[in-house]
């Protein structure tokens, strides 16, 4: 997601889940091509394993992009034509390359005449009105044709005009079934659904027809749920972790950031901000932490506060 899953969010979300696959916000080609390769690709080692998502449409450009994602030593590289924002169109990719199949075939195939790792595609069931399943069955067998094994299937259409991205997330009804026939009629691929599913029962649900689910949003506003993965659904022995060694962990990670980028804590402790979601006191929890008069301070001290305002409310 798009100024949300950076490293250090991911560095979070894998503290909660030792097995989820993490996936980069959407980095474009003319980003890497033009600008600071290792600002868009560090990451620690810590995340694996991780997908690197590319948004462009010039198969030359994505295939030297998706070389250096695996020599950065991405775990895969996937190709986004599901984002519906105008100034993702205005660059020719996203969900708009949902009209051009072949063109999308072609990206995939210089992708994966080029890297060893997996090249997989995330898109929408359609775009505007068109609401027939052979839109998106089409889609996904030409560029399956070039190589591609895994289709992640957001289940809503992508309005181009007229819906902004928060309404193109919430508009558009969701039709997950068109998603189960693609799986029926391909059975051979490997296909993931995402789009609205906020509860482990939802997820489970899923898995019965479809290979994987991929969640978004809610994974990032309640990032507690992941923390129950491992045992769900990786057949793991629970973790006895709590939310407060999490938040020390991430203490640590943000003094050595700190000392080692000089990166101001406050950018790495927006992303868990959903730790204690749900739970008494979390508001004045969550205050403290965006509260960026104290950004001067230690983020254990800053934890050491937060904690302070918490039992003094209770």
């Amino acid at each position: 997601m798009m100024d949300w899953t950076d490293r250090h969010c991911r560095y979070f979300h894998r503290l909660l889940s030792r097995h989820a696959l993490l996936y980069t916000e959407m980095v474009t080609t003319g980003a890497l091509l033009h600008g600071d390769v290792p600002r868009h690709l560090r990451f620690n080692a810590e995340e694996h394993p991780v997908a690197l998502q590319l948004g462009g449409s010039e198969p030359a450009d994505l295939a030297h992009c998706a070389r250096l994602g695996e020599q950065w030593g991405y775990d895969e590289i996937n190709l986004n034509c599901g984002c519906p924002s105008e100034r993702v169109q205005r660059g020719a990719f996203g969900a708009c390359l949902m009209a051009e199949p072949q063109l999308v075939a072609d990206c995939v195939k210089a992708m994966v005449d080029t890297v060893a790792v997996p090249v997989t595609v995330k898109h929408r069931i359609g775009i505007d009105k068109t609401e027939s399943y052979e839109f998106v069955r089409d889609f996904v067998g030409t560029v399956s044709e070039a190589g591609c094994k895994v289709f992640i299937v957001h289940a809503r259409n992508a309005w181009l005009q007229g819906l902004s991205p928060k309404e193109n997330r919430e508009v558009p009804p969701l039709r997950y079934a068109l998603v189960h026939r693609l799986k029926a009629e391909f059975p051979h691929l490997t296909i993931a659904i995402n789009g609205g599913i906020t509860t482990s029962a939802q997820v489970a649900e899923q898995l019965q027809a479809l290979d994987g689910v991929m969640i978004g949003r809610e994974a990032y506003h309640n990032p507690w749920w992941l923390a129950q993965w491992d045992a769900e659904f990786y057949s793991e022995p629970a973790e006895a972790v709590t939310r407060e060694q999490v938040e020390q962990q991430m203490c640590d990670y943000m003094a050595r950031e700190a000392a080692a980028h000089g990166t101001p804590w406050s950018s790495i402790a927006r992303h868990m901000l959903g730790l204690r979601h749900g739970l008494p006191g979390a508001r004045k929890w969550r205050q403290v932490w965006s509260d960026h008069r104290l950004k001067g301070l230690a983020p254990h001290d800053v934890m050491a506060l937060a904690h302070g305002v918490v039992k003094a409310a209770a």
